[in-house]
């Protein structure tokens, strides 16, 4: 499926949007991010632990309560939910022009996260924590639509763990992600894969998407601050995503051609 280099019409594209797309240069791209997901933890990783715990011994416990609900019902959104799926997942076009497609879309999700991130840091404790489930609603349709731009997506338990992987592989700790792109790479390739999408192990997921957002999230919390910090860590966690949406279909578009 891949292409000889090819270079997109750039005519009314902001300029961080114009992509010059060859098979030597995804292929580079994509090698580079997986050294960086394969990065053994350093010891900032482990501090950042233990910061996180003692932060969260000072939130209040129905703001904890309102993050979990929002991470399981984000999850079971990806599992059971159809909102996510593209009524029309993109037919036809060459790698460069479904990334341009793909760019475009990560880019408006995360102008429009950073803003809602941006409000709610601004309310205090609650208005914050309420920010999750919208940030996770956000990124799901996102997620749906980057995947979409590539000709991919669909109501199946395959397309749904597709994106589960992507997910999941996004917000893993840096001691499992290697574990999770093993499990993005099985999937590519069609191998050991569940029978039901119940048989996915979503509550390991839960528990570790959680995990990764807290520190950065909970900052959010702070008073006269939070806004700022809410708009700047909504814009790099869609951002995160997003780029890890893209590298898991470039590897897919490269395993199917």
């Amino acid at each position: 499926m891949a292409s000889l280099p090819e270079v997109v019409d750039a005519a009314d594209t902001p300029s961080d949007l114009i992509t010059v797309v060859d098979e030597a240069t995804v292929r580079f791209e994509v090698n580079s991010w997986r050294a960086k997901v394969l990065k053994r933890p350093g010891l900032l990783d482990r501090a950042t632990r233990g910061t996180q715990d003692r932060i969260n011994k000072v939130i209040p416990e129905r703001v904890h309560a309102i993050i979990t609900a929002g991470v399981e019902a984000m999850t079971k959104g990806i599992l059971f939910g159809s909102d996510l799926i593209p009524a029309r997942p993109m037919a036809d076009g060459s790698l460069a022009v479904r990334e341009l497609r793909a760019r475009a879309k990560i880019k408006t999700y995360r102008t429009t996260a950073s803003v809602e991130g941006g409000v709610a840091g601004a309310g205090g404790f609650v208005l914050a924590a309420t920010d999750f489930p919208a940030l996770m609603a956000i990124k799901v349709r996102m997620l749906g639509d980057v995947v979409g731009a590539y000709g991919w997506g669909g109501d199946t338990v395959r397309e749904r763990l597709f994106l589960l992987h992507i997910f999941h592989l996004a917000f893993a700790s840096a001691k499992r992600r290697p574990e999770a792109l093993a499990e993005l790479e099985r999937w590519i390739a069609g191998v050991d894969q569940p029978e039901a999408i119940t048989d996915y192990d979503w509550r390991r997921f839960q528990i570790e998407y959680r995990d990764y957002i807290d520190l950065a999230k909970l900052a959010q919390l702070i008073p006269v601050v939070g806004a700022p910090i809410g708009a700047v860590v909504n814009w790099r966690l869609v951002d995160r995503l997003g780029e890890t949406a893209m590298m898991a279909c470039r590897m897919r578009w490269l395993a199917n051609g």
